[in-house]
């Protein structure tokens, strides 16, 4: 009985993890009471132990036995059981041990991208039922906190917490992932195990590893700056400040001016006003959909007392990027939409009477401008006094995002850097075994469609060796509609981004597409309808990871054309059908020029038909837009996938 307790004791201070001289868990954070575990494969179960120990790993009888090495790390790859549970996992190592209670095995799948993936179930439409009705035994939740890390990580540390599904813990758990795990819960009689790993607004170049990016061989330079700032962040942003001020005199026409329009002496009495506070989207017509660069500048009178003074220039957020300029001398620079600006002034900057302040802000998309509430901008002086800069500013468009190429973006912000999120929310995680990926991401990167071709190839092949599965089933979400609707066929850089989307998956075997073109929101990025997302991923997940003949959104095979007409055929099985109308709306002619015009198309058995004159087309476009109108679908409820396809004169 007294070794029974004492081997009780110590498996619960091995567990506990507690300081002194107690021993910390030999198991990997990533492995918890209430986990999944990856079926029908070797599952990699890894820890740390002293260094040199033996150590001894056990599920469902199976034993394995390894040595860890000098730096203490082990590993070992079990065969997995039957998929079900619960099972018990222990570790044992030179009187240490663990004991992990109610392990299940079953199927894993990650799930990873922006905010329309990072949604919570609490934020969609019928939140209330949705989560009255979350509780399953057979479903497991693991939601990664935020964490922004400039270097691989060199030692464990915590992912979050395995939950059981329950009004509780899916209550801030990703929507979109969630309601896909619940639908193959169903399909597929198995525990379900969902692993949620989002930022909102985060770029797809911050998921990626420096290995990724350095061979991609357009991120040298801010890697470079990164290496140096997890080095010495002094260090680091001294290098990026040089690298932001050189693309601004290079890009910028404002910042290229004969007299800059950062310069005090330049004369803007006739620059329009805009307001002192909120987003300029919303605020002045002329920006209603504006995306690029715009300076602002504003005046205020000072006192030689209050000039002598050290200050602080402060003026709330500005969305996304800010240079800033105090009586033409640079004083700051920033990323991040929501996050306050707050640049010190040393003696010497301010001056008795008019002083001129300029900011330069590059809006990547959506809202933009230095938003934050008017009480928010003042210069704060050393003795604690302040003036506001609450009156209406000045304002001057420089350049839209289109003419802006190559915007360097600061490499260790979280969200908008380069491999932070994976150092921090990726590598932790891996090479836990999966079941597959849903990726839900690509509104951040909308101003570079080709280079979001190539980096969603490169990321799809990076965790694939992350995760040491180099067939892992990958879906793609492809962006929802979002934006304003136009009359006439224009360039649309959104819908450039889901055409890449639709490229890199039809290339790739192992990867699925979840259209979602007809269930965005024109007025909101964030629609709240998750749960057909859910179910359309979890439909790409019978196909790809499963081998089931699942229904999926209907995709063009070829357009050619025939008696003057082009051709677009589909596939026999994808179950055409026009909504709304006997004709399919939606569908465009270009010419070589990219000159294109709206056009009829009808459907012919497993075709489209799309009558012209004149010169043969050289591509069809359909569903092209930020938000278009479509009304072509397929088997259950799915939209046809949009598309743009160059046309051959023969079938």
């Amino acid at each position: 009985m007294k070794a029974l307790l004492a081997a009780a004791l110590l498996v619960a201070t091995a567990w506990t993890g507690a300081a002194g001289a107690q021993a910390a868990p030999l198991l990997d954070p990533m492995f918890q009471d209430h986990a999944v575990l990856q079926r029908g494969r070797p599952i990699p179960i890894w820890g740390m132990a002293v260094a040199g120990a033996e150590v001894s790993v056990s599920l469902a009888g199976a034993r394995m036995q390894t040595r860890a090495g000098p730096d203490g790390r082990w590993r070992v790859n079990l065969p997995a059981p039957a998929p079900g549970g619960p099972y018990q996992l222990e570790a044992h190592s030179e009187g240490q041990a663990q004991r992990l209670m109610d392990v299940l095995v079953g199927d894993v799948w990650l799930c990873s991208g922006q905010s329309n993936m990072e949604m919570a179930v609490r934020q969609v439409a019928n939140a209330d039922s949705e989560l009255a009705g979350a509780g399953d035994d057979g479903l497991r939740l693991l939601l990664v906190g935020r964490s922004s890390q400039p270097a691989f990580p060199t030692g464990a540390g915590p992912v979050g917490r395995w939950q059981v599904s329950a009004p509780d813990s899916a209550r801030e758990f990703s929507a979109a992932c969630f309601f896909m795990g619940k639908r193959l819960r169903q399909s597929q009689a198995v525990p379900v195990g969902l692993i949620a790993t989002s930022w909102g607004g985060s770029v797809i170049e911050d998921w990626m590893s420096e290995a990724a990016l350095r061979r991609d061989g357009r991120y040298d330079v801010p890697l470079t700056a990164l290496a140096a700032y997890a080095r010495s962040p002094d260090e680091g942003r001294a290098q990026w400040n040089q690298v932001t001020s050189d693309w601004w005199a290079r890009n910028d026409p404002g910042s290229r001016a004969s007299l800059p329009w950062f310069s005090p002496k330049l004369d803007d009495r006739d620059w329009p006003t805009i307001p002192p506070s909120g987003f300029w989207e919303g605020t002045v017509p002329e920006l209603a959909s504006f995306d690029g660069a715009v300076w602002l500048r504003t005046g205020v009178n000072l006192t030689a007392a209050q000039a002598r003074q050290e200050a602080t220039l402060e003026f709330g957020p500005v969305d996304d990027v800010d240079r800033t300029y105090v009586n033409g001398r640079w004083v700051g620079g920033h990323e991040g939409w929501n996050t306050p600006r707050l640049y010190p002034l040393p003696a010497g900057v301010l001056k008795a009477g008019r002083n001129v302040i300029a900011i330069g802000a590059l809006d990547t998309g959506g809202g933009g401008g230095a938003w934050g509430p008017a009480d928010q901008k003042r210069l704060r002086f050393a003795d604690g006094t302040s003036v506001p800069l609450d009156q209406p500013w000045r304002y001057r468009v420089s350049a839209p995002l289109q003419d802006l190429a190559n915007i360097p973006r600061t490499p260790w912000i979280g969200g908008s850097g380069v491999t932070t999120l994976y150092n921090g929310m990726i590598a932790p995680l891996g090479p836990y075994g999966l079941a597959g990926a849903a990726w839900y991401q690509g509104e951040a990167n909308v101003g570079d469609p080709p280079g979001y071709a190539r980096l969603l190839k490169a990321l799809i092949d990076d965790w694939r060796g992350r995760f040491e599965r180099p067939d892992l089933p990958f879906l793609v979400v492809q962006l929802a509609g979002f934006g304003p609707r136009q009359s006439d066929p224009v360039r649309s850089l959104w819908a450039e981004t889901r055409e890449a989307q639709r490229r890199v998956v039809a290339a790739d075997p192992q990867a699925g597409l979840a259209v979602a073109i007809d269930i965005g929101d024109p007025y909101d990025i964030h629609p709240t309808n998750k749960q057909e997302v859910g179910r359309r991923l979890a439909l790409a997940a019978e196909r790809v990871a499963y081998g089931k003949a699942a229904p999926s959104s209907p995709e063009p095979l070829r357009a050619w054309v025939e008696a003057g007409a082009v051709r677009v055929d589909y596939a026999a099985a994808a179950g055409l059908a026009v909504y709304g109308s006997d004709r399919v709306v939606g569908l465009q002619l270009c010419d070589a020029q990219d000159a294109c015009r709206w056009t009829d198309g009808r459907l012919e058995g497993t075709a489209l038909r799309l009558p012209f004159t004149g010169p043969s087309p050289k591509t069809v476009r359909y569903c092209w837009g930020d938000s278009p109108v479509c009304n072509l679908f397929g088997a259950a409820g799915l939209p046809a996938t949009p598309f743009e396809l160059a046309v051959s004169l023969a079938h």
